[in-house]
């Protein structure tokens, strides 16, 4: 079954173990081991979510002689940004509405004496 790249990002992105190892990632590559150490966990659990964001194409691995570093690969979060940033203008839209809402109430209402 063929995914499109956005669904397989946001699918690695919905669990909270890959997402504090992209965070972590985000700080430089490093190995398994390293990233495992915060975890409660096993090396090849770690591994296995490290597949999954590969697949996703937000990590990269590389072999150095018996290190294999993984890399956050932050182009691949464009994606995943410039869909959400569709919905920015109306979130800011939203605010401004309900600002000004606010201010309507408060100047309507506001007859100078206080309770």
């Amino acid at each position: 079954m063929h995914t499109d790249p956005l669904s397989a990002q946001f699918a690695a992105l919905a669990d909270p173990t890959r997402r504090a190892i992209l965070a972590r990632l985000s700080e430089g590559e490093t190995s398994v081991n390293d990233l495992a150490a915060p975890f409660a966990m096993s090396l090849p659990a770690i591994s296995r979510h490290l597949k999954v964001l590969e697949n996703a194409g937000l990590v990269s691995r590389s072999r150095t002689a018996q290190w294999r570093p993984a890399r956050l690969e932050p182009l691949a979060m464009k994606g995943v940004a410039d869909w959400i940033d569709q919905y920015r203008h109306y979130w800011e839209s939203s605010f401004d509405r309900l600002d000004a809402y606010l201010k309507s109430i408060q100047s309507g209402s506001d007859d100078g004496s206080r309770h």
